[in-house]
């Protein structure tokens, strides 16, 4: 199979990180359960979406946020099996350099250039599966669904909208393999 994988949320703790940065820099205490909607600007009233979003395009933030845990062995785990494993992600161009070398090929060493698609329109990328916290890039594919169990998408009816909730990377694990039989 061609497994396609999202990096924010998906297979390392962005929220955690940025809400932790922002809260640091502008005295506030947003929690990851705060963060209701899409858009993380709108838990903090009273900031612009610059200072919000801004702290993503220092490459240096890139080098705090860490992985989640399974991910990783999961990836490989995949790949033992003789699966094909794609990182999509729709990281902005400012942030795309940080974001590999601090991040995605520190804690994922086995993933190279090579296994990396950068696109905002996720729909468009070709594969069997998509593991994903963002609604937008699930729906509309023509893949199965994975969506990682996220604040901003626990209101949504992943099942109704064929899709498979999920809250770690060995429920995960188990879906592929059940995929795979």
């Amino acid at each position: 199979m061609v497994i396609l994988v999202d990096m924010d949320d998906t297979i390392e703790s962005l929220l955690d990180t940025w809400l932790e940065k922002v809260n640091e820099k502008y005295g506030r205490s947003v929690t990851r359960d705060d963060i209701v909607s899409w858009d993380t600007s709108a838990a903090f009233p009273g900031l612009t979406k610059e200072q919000v979003y801004g702290i993503l395009l220092d490459d240096e933030f890139w080098k705090d946020v860490k992985p989640i845990p399974g991910a990783a062995e999961a990836l490989l785990y995949f790949r033992s099996k003789g699966h094909k494993v794609f990182i999509v992600t729709s990281t902005h161009y400012r942030s795309l350099r940080g974001k590999m070398e601090y991040l995605l090929f520190r804690w994922f060493p086995f993933i190279d250039w090579d296994d990396v698609i950068i696109t905002s329109h996720k729909q468009m990328v070709k594969g069997d599966v998509l593991i994903d916290d963002g609604l937008h890039n699930l729906i509309g594919g023509d893949y199965k669904k994975i969506l990682v169990d996220a604040p901003y998408n626990r209101d949504f009816d992943a099942e109704a909208n064929g899709m498979i909730r999920v809250y770690d990377w060995e429920q995960i694990k188990k879906i592929i393999d059940g995929m795979d039989g």
